[in-house]
């Protein structure tokens, strides 16, 4: 493999030779000039690149002769008529008709420069006539300029073993264009484009001159010959770069692929260590990934001392986290924020501190365990000494970062929304100016999170779908999982299961193979199936998930599928009539959510469960008074959703206290704007609850009043609303109970056929559900 050259780098210097001839119109010397600055500088590739899934990620080098070819026949040249720039760069192509050519091609590169004032004064005593003024001469320190310098000093380096093989393989990627050159070339020889064999099939005779082109171009077939060093190196900092902000592995086939380019390389690159160690990490490969960490930074750190070495410290302690070695990762992130003091390195620091806040509100057992202070101080002073650090320093995407944390910290205590708001209209405001697209999935997952707290889940809705299909190809795939992973919750909520779960497995399969994406992914299929499981009342089949999901609720579970299990797991409890492991299982989550810190929202949730299960289990007083603390937090934090089912429960629990109006006046007020929240769940149980309000009130009416017809056919209208609502989500249980209460009606009423029919139902999806178990 050569060190530099290559074909494709002949190729655009023979086109920067083009464009320093002055045949490029104006128009086109913009696409002229971005693709040659496209192919020599990395830093003008796009900063993040789309994700395709059916399709490998485009290189940041190009060895194909049809990429020029595609330039520069569109582009005609200019002073001659009815010729494009294609014409003129095959001409340059098939000019290098032998290695004396090539060197030629390259002595005479220098001439492609601007001359000093001292040079000119030298070329005129030697009487050298001057440049063309028509011609376009390249600075020496231009971009331009130093490829040229480069590639002619690179050139002049070459043995002349290497400098053969370069010619031969120039010649054999060259060839695409033969057919091209031959319709502009009617007399087109057989060995045109190569002096040697053309003089020598007079010397030597057809059979001898095809014995030597055979022996010069043999074994030149496949990419590798048309690719260098420098090309490698680029292609891997391109990949390496596409893993960190996309959070993907590299495909099966492109793979082999660098498998194959590395074997066929002399040196093995440094980059290509720290390029396993991202596969592997993201494979869930520890050892793999640890042993190549190493291996890279000590390649990269020989010379540097400690100029680098806090950036090892800092990829060591996230692949501790990730692995579940928090004390190891905590103190390797100590010492990279002593190490980036040291160094004064501003970025470096700031990242790691912001690091451990994030860390220690996901893990704050283990940062009180191992006795580590909190070097940030109080938690809203630190995310304000990061913010401000964050602006001096002018990072961005840890601005931003801040004002969304010090948004989502002021959501979690149950603040104000407006200040919410502002912090989030800030961070928008600074994405926006700045540009940062990386910024866009935390920026849209806070929105659609604080409008759903608000009740306005369509809105909600409506941020993931945008983000899907806007942002998702910019985006980590980890945020694309979180947000589908939402769009499925939305869905299961409105019983679409079958849509859920579809859009669960449209996901992009070579993503998924990346280990802790896979495993949330997997987690929530299971945490789908078993909300749909229980709500068929499928208890052993939700039993049998619920094991293997309670086994993956450790340290290392996102909180949020912990509290999603747990609740699922209260939920089969009660289905169980198991109200005193229901009852501890809600103190042992209340507890750890109390110790943790954790979302108000969430403690609401368990309030308001363990009200309705007080409530059930026969205590009602000390139920309402639980239900009405959760109405009361749920109301000054504003959680909508939340608040409506507090008040549901506290309807439920006066009506067990026979005071049915103040339940149903509750309820009739609550209800519509619960409908906007699309919980079938929490519409069929507040339906439910009115139907029992107005069932109470009934029964206190005199019975020659015609109120009681007048509740009576409410309640009838109720049971039907819960019975849709159930039937929606296929809630079997629910679906049962609105049949038997719908029964009791009719009997009441005095319709006795109607009361048979409804409990012929009620038996019916008794049936139905055992045989669905079957």
């Amino acid at each position: 493999m050569a060190r530099f050259l290559t074909p494709a780098k002949i190729g655009l210097l023979a086109l920067i030779e083009l464009y320093t001839d002055a045949i490029v119109p104006n128009a086109s010397t913009f696409p002229v000039l971005s693709f040659i600055l496209g192919e020599l500088l990395s830093s003008t590739l796009p900063k993040v690149q789309p994700r395709d899934s059916n399709s490998l990620q485009p290189l940041p080098f190009n060895s194909d002769v049809k990429a020029f070819e595609s330039l520069l026949i569109a582009h005609p040249a200019y002073g001659f008529p009815g010729r494009s720039l294609w014409d003129h760069f095959l001409a340059k192509l098939w000019r290098l008709d032998s290695v004396d050519a090539l060197h030629d091609f390259f002595a005479k590169s220098v001439h492609l420069f601007a001359k000093s004032p001292h040079e000119l004064r030298r070329d005129r005593e030697l009487g050298i006539p001057p440049p063309s003024q028509d011609m376009i001469l390249l600075s020496r320190t231009s971009p331009l300029g130093s490829f040229v310098r480069r590639s002619k000093v690179e050139f002049d380096r070459l043995r002349f073993g290497d400098s053969l093989r370069l010619w031969t393989t120039f010649a054999r990627w060259r060839e695409e264009t033969r057919s091209s050159w031959a319709r502009r070339n009617n007399n087109l020889g057989r060995w045109a484009g190569d002096k040697t064999l053309v003089d020598g099939e007079d010397k030597w005779g057809m059979e001898r001159t095809e014995m030597l082109a055979v022996i010069a171009y043999e074994g030149l077939d496949g990419q590798s010959c048309y690719i260098s060093t420098d090309d490698v190196e680029r292609l891997l900092e391109f990949q390496v770069e596409q893993m960190q902000k996309l959070g993907n592995r590299i495909p099966l086939d492109l793979r082999d692929k660098f498998k194959s380019i590395l074997d066929d390389s002399v040196l093995t690159p440094s980059l290509s260590h720290y390029l396993n160690f991202l596969d592997a990490w993201r494979a869930g490969d520890y050892p793999t990934s640890f042993d190549n960490l190493h291996r890279y930074f000590d390649f990269t750190m020989e010379n540097r001392d400690r100029l680098f070495y806090q950036y090892a410290l800092m990829n060591l302690a996230v692949l501790q986290a990730d692995f579940g070695c928090f004390d190891e990762a905590v103190a390797a992130m100590l010492e990279t924020v002593s190490t980036a003091r040291e160094n004064k390195d501003a970025a470096c620091l700031n990242f790691a501190l912001n690091w451990l806040y994030h860390f220690g509100k996901a893990h704050p057992k283990v940062i009180n365990e191992a006795e580590f202070t909190n070097m940030l101080g109080v938690e809203r002073e630190g995310l304000a000494f990061l913010r401000i650090k964050s602006k001096e320093a002018g990072m961005g995407t840890l601005w931003s970062s801040s004002l969304l944390s010090e948004a989502k910290l002021g959501l979690s205590n149950g603040e104000s929304i407006a200040t919410a708001f502002q912090n989030l209209l800030k961070s928008s405001h600074l994405i926006v100016m700045m540009n940062m697209k990386s910024m866009m999935g935390p920026q849209m997952a806070m929105s659609s999170s604080l409008w759903g707290r608000l009740g306005v889940l369509h809105l909600s809705r409506q941020y993931c779908d945008i983000f899907l299909q806007c942002h998702a190809k910019y985006a980590l795939f980890d945020e694309t999982l979180m947000f589908t992973c939402r769009v499925a919750h939305l869905l299961a909520d409105k019983g679409q299961y079958d849509e859920a779960m579809k859009r669960m497995e449209a996901l992009d399969d070579n993503s998924l193979r990346s280990w802790k994406s896979n495993q949330y992914w997997l987690k929530y299929k299971g945490i789908l199936r078993l909300k749909r499981d229980l709500r068929r009342n499928n208890l052993d089949g939700a039993d049998l998930l619920l094991t293997q999901l309670l086994q993956c609720t450790g340290v290392n579970t996102e909180s949020d599928l912990s509290f999603e299990v747990n609740v699922l797991h209260i939920d089969y409890l009660i289905r169980r009539t198991n109200f005193s492991q229901a009852f501890t299982k809600i103190e042992e989550v209340a507890s750890a959510l109390k110790e943790e810190g954790d979302d108000i929202n969430l403690r609401v949730k368990l309030l308001t469960m363990k009200a309705l299960l007080q409530n059930r289990a026969g205590r009602s007083q000390r139920g309402f008074s639980v239900a009405v603390r959760a109405a009361s937090i749920a109301w000054r934090a504003r959680l909508l959703p939340a608040l409506w089912a507090a008040m549901g429960a506290v309807a439920n629990i006066l009506t067990s206290l026979s005071e049915f109006k103040a339940s149903s006046q509750i309820l009739i007020a609550i209800i519509p704007r619960a409908l906007e929240c699309e919980n079938c769940a929490l519409n069929a149980q507040l339906y439910s609850f009115l139907v029992d309000a107005h069932m109470g009130m009934a029964g206190q009416a005199h019975a020659a009043s015609l109120k009681r017809p007048e509740h009576l056919t409410r309640c009838l209208e109720f049971v039907n609303r819960a019975f849709d609502e159930y039937s929606t989500i296929e809630d079997i249980h629910g679906q049962c109970e609105m049949m038997a209460k719908k029964s009791t009606i009719m009997k009441i009423m005095g319709e006795e056929v109607l009361a048979i029919d409804s409990a012929s139902a009620y038996l019916g999806l008794k049936r139905e559900a055992a045989l669905a178990l079957v």
